[in-house]
């Protein structure tokens, strides 16, 4: 850990990010808890709360802060996020893409604007709750994965960089999920056992078909349903209400099970076969962004991860051009999905990622 510097913890009233604040206010950091007010959609009752900050997550980040005797500030940022994630999210979906807004916040909103907000206020750091982990190797920052393996979070961290790396604390990389609930409650923090936060908090009811059928009707046209032959079997809804890998929810009567394979855009097709055709070999990558800051000159080797909880996958990764890459695995991998990121990792150092290609 770093001594005696000023550092701004990004609270959600949950027990991870208490828990950072925490154990930074121990060990004698100069510490502040930030949260930060984001869009939601209108609810039926006529809430606007972003599950991220309700009313009771900041009364609960507030009393944690009053208890830590740390100051705490929450800072607007509907505007930023609403253009920068949910239109993220809207626009990948139009595009026929499965987009990850939670990275799209990653990037743009906790180490975007939130980190800028948090240097402006004399902070030296920016810690979170994430289960990763911060390390320095001579000059260079590494992000590795958390100790715990069923809920290491650096996946959802390549995105960032030298600059940020150096910027950023994860006081609870080497801790277990029960265990920071354990500590919780040593430490009289009355969020102990409060409950996980939830993916796509910007969303009334949880269900990304229906925001889509109010905000964006238009990218929701039906169309042909077809078999990997080529023959119609059916008709989809709109193509952005359905994913690659997809089981339920198809729709056709079939002697087997029916799997999404492929949503053919420009012919507005979904396509559908076998789960022994899901697999593929090959995908590309752009946007990568490489922890280090340097792209690599030649074809390495690698184990890549395809979906926040999916298991790593022995592959080939090759440059071929400004952050791109070629990937190919050694074995068939199901479940490859436009939109979503490719990460990177050496042992369980995460060397960087980028969005997958259609």
């Amino acid at each position: 850990m770093i001594d005696g510097k000023r550092v701004a913890v990004a609270m959600s009233g949950g027990v991870d990010s208490s828990v950072a604040a925490a154990l930074l206010r121990e060990q004698g950091h100069d510490v502040f808890g930030l949260m930060l007010r984001l869009w939601s959609e209108p609810g039926q009752n006529g809430n606007r709360h972003n599950r991220c900050c309700t009313p009771d997550a900041v009364g609960q980040a507030r009393e944690v802060a009053g208890l830590l005797d740390i100051p705490f500030y929450v800072l607007d940022a509907r505007e930023v996020f609403h253009q920068a994630v949910v239109q993220f999210f809207i626009g990948g979906h139009t595009d026929g893409v499965t987009p990850n807004p939670c990275l799209q916040c990653n990037r743009h909103i906790r180490w975007g604007f939130l980190l800028s907000k948090a240097l402006g206020m004399g902070a030296t750091h920016l810690a979170t709750g994430h289960y990763a982990r911060v390390h320095k190797e001579g000059e260079h920052y590494q992000l590795r994965r958390g100790s715990d393996a069923d809920k290491d979070q650096s996946y959802a961290l390549s995105m960032l960089g030298q600059r940020e790396l150096s910027q950023t604390l994860l006081p609870l990389g080497d801790f277990t999920k029960s265990y920071t609930r354990s500590l919780a409650g040593r430490l009289g923090l009355p969020v102990a056992q409060r409950p996980e936060s939830q993916d796509l908090c910007f969303l009334a009811d949880n269900d990304y078909r229906n925001f889509l059928r109010k905000h964006a009707p238009k990218c929701l046209r039906p169309g042909p349903i077809v078999n990997s032959a080529g023959e119609r079997i059916g008709e989809h809804n709109g193509l952005p209400l359905y994913t690659v890998g997809q089981r339920k929810g198809i729709g056709i009567a079939a002697p087997e099970p029916l799997y999404v394979l492929d949503r053919e855009r420009a012919a507005n097709t979904l396509v559908v076969g076998s789960r022994v055709e899901l697999g593929e070999i090959r995908l590309r990558a752009e946007k990568v962004n490489w922890t280090s800051g340097d792209q690599p000159d030649s074809t390495l080797r690698a184990r890549v991860q395809i979906r926040y909880r999916a298991r790593p996958a022995p592959a080939s990764i090759t440059p071929v051009g400004k952050n791109v890459v070629d990937v190919e695995f050694d074995h068939p991998l199901s479940g490859i999905t436009p939109g979503q990121a490719a990460v990177f990792y050496s042992d369980d150092v995460c060397l960087g990622g980028g969005e997958i290609q259609p």
